[in-house]
């Protein structure tokens, strides 16, 4: 189940009407407690740490009017460092949250001036410290790299600081220039010159390293953890399985369809106001389109990609596939009976495999 708090800025006299909305979407869902089994809440989005603990505990208790969260093992909440104040980080704990996910980024203050996050480096330290304070056992740092101007030394730096804190879990994404945003215009105009291939493959290289020195699993591309500390939330996405999702912008998938909430937040009150779902986008996962989900999602997790779930009219094609890409990738390829996975050095790759192996 993932929740997701919709990010808008200074509309903070309109979260009742978000909150009453968010709850008529819970209640509109047509998805029942015995069409599931939900063992993971994921509430992220926008700075959901700065939500009143009375907001949250109404969500819980629709939630369990509607679902059954006996199952429930993992709980996570996201949080920005400076947005999370110890009382409430307490209040959030003691309604059940156990999973705490800060989003550090970077702890050089030029770059996260450059990533337009308004925190400081004594910001996290302070916010991972009032976590371990309110109880958290289990807390996750996100970390950025591959962000122009970083060096290898600024990356050493930041990454060693935050395993010397010793969360549980530690994310690594490379920055990418996606089209439409501020950043893809400043790289089209010049204005911005992002790190060369090798430059990022040499970050990434040194991270597995430096992670696999200090205890850290990597169980995904981006993704490294302590033992038995891998984000099962995040597990379920990989692995293609269904979820719920509730609030703005929200993406949810039922085992068949995928679909997409309107981003607007005027737009999805309106709408709930209505008595209507406020979907913008319905679509039915074909057997192509899921063949390809299999891959490009399989190749990024440790486990890799369980070839039997292929649909059967595509896995002659897909092992047609494999094979034809054996020269150019086999080296990183793992092939045991119906699985197939990446070497970890593969996993520098695993994007460009999956395109080739990939149906078209």
């Amino acid at each position: 189940m993932y929740c997701d708090f919709y990010s808008v800025a200074d509309r903070d006299s309109d979260m009742p009407a978000f909150f009453g909305a968010l709850l008529k979407e819970i209640e509109l869902c047509e998805i029942h407690a015995n069409d599931c089994t939900i063992d993971t809440i994921f509430i992220g989005g926008g700075t959901p740490s700065l939500t009143d603990p009375k907001q949250l505990e109404k969500l819980i208790r629709k939630l369990e009017s509607k679902f059954n969260l006996s199952n429930v093992t993992e709980f996570t909440m996201e949080a920005n460092p400076g947005e999370a104040p110890a009382e409430r980080l307490k209040a959030f704990y003691d309604l059940g949250v156990n999973r705490l996910s800060m989003g550090v980024q970077s702890l050089e203050p030029d770059l996260l001036k450059f990533l337009t996050r308004i925190h400081g480096p004594e910001a996290v330290f302070k916010t991972f410290d009032v976590a371990r304070q309110a109880g958290f056992d289990n807390i996750n740092c996100d970390l950025i790299f591959n962000i122009p101007g970083q060096t290898m030394e600024i990356w050493k730096r930041d990454l060693e600081t935050i395993i010397e804190l010793i969360p549980e879990h530690i994310s690594c994404y490379s920055l990418t220039v996606e089209e439409g945003t501020q950043l893809y215009q400043y790289v089209n105009r010049g204005k911005v010159t992002m790190p060369s291939d090798d430059q990022s493959a040499d970050l990434y290289l040194w991270t597995q390293s430096i992670m696999a020195e200090n205890g850290y699993e990597q169980y995904e591309i981006s993704n490294w953890s302590k033992p038995e500390n891998e984000c099962m939330h995040n597990l379920h996405y990989w692995e293609i399985d269904p979820y719920l999702a509730f609030g703005p912008s929200a993406h949810g998938f039922d085992g068949q369809n995928r679909f997409a909430n309107i981003r607007n937040l005027d737009g999805y009150i309106k709408k709930l106001g209505n008595g209507e779902l406020p979907r913008q986008n319905h679509y039915e996962l074909s057997d192509k389109d899921r063949t390809n989900e299999i891959i490009g999602f399989g190749l990024r997790i440790k486990n890799g990609i369980n070839l039997s779930r292929i649909p059967l009219l595509y896995q002659e094609a897909v092992n047609h596939s494999i094979s034809q890409n054996q020269s150019k990738w086999g080296g990183v390829f793992i092939r045991e009976n119906d699985c197939l996975k990446l070497t970890p050095a593969g996993f520098a790759f695993a994007d460009s495999i999956a395109v080739d192996l990939m149906i078209d």
